[in-house]
């Protein structure tokens, strides 16, 4: 049996809850309702529907305010918000975009509007949310993240190194990471694929996100790698003043894989690891692999 897509409907109105409720449920839906922001929030915690649809207008905390507090959570990054507003005026329309949301109804609703929106932005993320398992089914932990740090999606691996970490670290907000460079995305030239841009010690372990590539002006894709801080390819970097990218080549090289192997290995073009393999070997002072894993190994050993 097919399960049950769930709804979180939030509204102040009890006429439009429902309303909504008894739509959605006869559209074969589970439905949760919460009359407040905090409600919500607190639903939330326990339970991820598969989408949510928000009143804009609402006491204490507004629609608009919610949905970026839900944004930043990790495990709601990928979950489609609509809004329900009466107010047609742009600024509210482009606001509700801005903070995460991806489409908007009008008060009062049309209930069979409200079910053929929902439809559609179910099959549109049940689509992504199968790419993304296919990523992490095949190894990637990947992020993208927004140019002010907000995680937009993550492969469910990816998730959970970052609930991890964000739960060992106090300061940490799940979904939100605090500890990167101020200046990243200043220079957006300087990010080339492998580099690590942040960092992320917890306990015996580190959490380490290296560049991946740029998509426009607003969204970055990152690779998660999680490892001992007193790990193989944190000594070569750290001792042989390479860069994370040249450590994991030249770990893979001193474990004896050809350049096709790393490639693969690695997410890398063939191409790519003989460049960074060139710059090992004027790093180190030799001539060829072999003198470099020979180097690698003693390194490695003396740990």
């Amino acid at each position: 049996m097919r399960r049950r897509d769930t709804v979180l409907v939030v509204d102040d109105v009890p006429g439009t809850l429902g309303l909504l409720n008894e739509t959605l449920e006869a559209g074969g839906y589970t439905v949760l309702l919460a009359q407040s922001a905090s409600f919500a929030l607190a639903i939330v915690e326990r339970i991820i529907p598969d989408i949510i649809l928000i009143d804009a207008i609402m006491p204490e905390m507004d629609g608009f305010e919610l949905c970026r507090i839900m944004k930043r959570n990790v495990a709601l990054a990928g979950v489609p918000i609509i809004f329900m507003t009466g107010l047609t005026e742009s600024e509210h329309v482009v606001r509700g975009f801005e903070v995460g949301g991806v489409d908007y109804v009008t008060k009062p609703v049309a209930p069979n509007e409200v079910i053929a929106r929902i439809g559609v932005h179910l099959v549109n993320a049940r689509r992504t949310r199968g790419a993304q398992m296919a990523l992490d089914a095949a190894g990637r932990f990947l992020i993208a993240v927004a140019p002010d740090g907000r995680v937009l999606w993550s492969t469910p691996q990816a998730t959970a190194l970052l609930r991890q970490a964000a739960h060992a670290m106090p300061d940490q907000r799940d979904g939100e990471l605090y500890s990167w460079p101020a200046d990243w995305s200043a220079n957006p030239a300087d990010l080339v694929p492998g580099r690590v841009v942040a960092s992320l010690n917890f306990g015996r372990q580190t959490l380490e996100l290296h560049f991946v590539g740029q998509f426009g002006a607003d969204e970055m894709l990152l690779r998660v790698v999680a490892a001992e801080t007193s790990s193989a390819e944190t000594l070569l970097r750290q001792r042989l003043g390479l860069t994370a990218r040249e450590a994991e080549v030249l770990l893979w090289i001193s474990r004896g894989k050809s350049n096709r192997d790393i490639s693969d290995i690695l997410g890398l073009k063939p191409g790519t690891v003989t460049k960074h393999l060139e710059q090992i070997f004027i790093k180190l002072g030799v001539e060829n692999r072999a003198a470099a894993a020979a180097i690698a190994v003693r390194v490695s050993h003396a740990g």
